[in-house]
């Protein structure tokens, strides 16, 4: 079945840290979603794009009919992925990555004050931002969006900016932090693109720069959250070294 905006919210409202993603997406009216109902509510839901995005029970009944070219990852909480998945490898290619296990944190209380130069970035730091940008997304993804899709991912960078949504901390030209939000609902705000320049690691820049944004964020949302992949110890000691804690994990497919 097609939900309704309202049928989705009720769904997110139940776990609106697992599905932020989702529910931005519903009050935004962007992309297709399908779910499985029981009793006249729905127990599963996919949302459907270049990414699949499965929440809740019995999403294999869906994969036949979200499956399509040009998917480029399933993500989501772990067991909803695994479901929709063991359906879904009949009708897509074989991943070239799985990451299950993914740690999702969150935060509800502000940390201590970084006490560093962080801003909301502006257009005109467009042409520093965007090959960190990619940088950031060939580290956690393994592809350079600059090759695969240069305007697309211009675009996208720009779009955050323009939106308030992407965050910079910089001196002399050099990034010391930088963070974007990927969904933003009234009960939480979820990040992606947390990056500092390499040359300015291991300096304590990135635990100031998170906690600076996890401050500024708790005064407009009471959760901010994030997913990591679960190999990736440097980002899970910040994360936690801020007060994050897990609350859920999720898995991703990359094709």
């Amino acid at each position: 079945m097609e939900p309704t905006t309202a049928q989705i919210l009720d769904f997110c409202a139940a776990d609106p840290i697992e599905r932020v993603f989702l529910e931005e997406a519903a009050r935004r009216r962007i992309g297709r979603f399908l779910a499985v109902e029981e009793d006249g509510r729905i127990v599963g839901l996919c949302y459907a794009g270049m990414n699949l995005v499965p929440s809740g029970r019995r999403c294999g009944e869906l994969a036949r009919s979200l499956t399509r070219d040009g998917v480029q990852m399933i993500v989501g909480e772990e067991r909803a992925v695994s479901d929709l998945w063991e359906t879904a490898y009949r009708y897509l290619p074989e991943p070239r990555v799985d990451r299950p296990g993914q740690p999702v944190y969150a935060i509800n209380t502000p940390p201590p004050p970084g006490e560093t130069g962080l801003r909301v970035a502006a257009r005109g730091d467009l042409p520093l931002l965007l090959p960190a940008c990619a940088a950031a997304h060939i580290e956690e993804l393994g592809v350079d969006p600059l090759e695969r899709d240069p305007v697309g991912f211009r675009r996208h960078a720009e779009a955050q900016i323009v939106a308030g949504r992407s965050w910079i901390w910089t001196e002399r030209g050099t990034i010391l932090f930088k963070a974007e939000a990927s969904a933003w609902t009234p009960s939480a705000v979820q990040l992606q693109q947390v990056w500092v320049d390499p040359a300015a690691r291991n300096r304590g820049y990135a635990k100031r720069g998170l906690a600076d944004l996890c401050r500024l964020l708790l005064t407009q949302a009471p959760t901010v959250c994030l997913f990591v992949r679960r190999e990736n110890a440097p980002a899970i000691r910040l994360y936690e070294s801020v007060g994050m804690q897990q609350v859920l994990a999720y898995r991703s497919l990359l094709f």
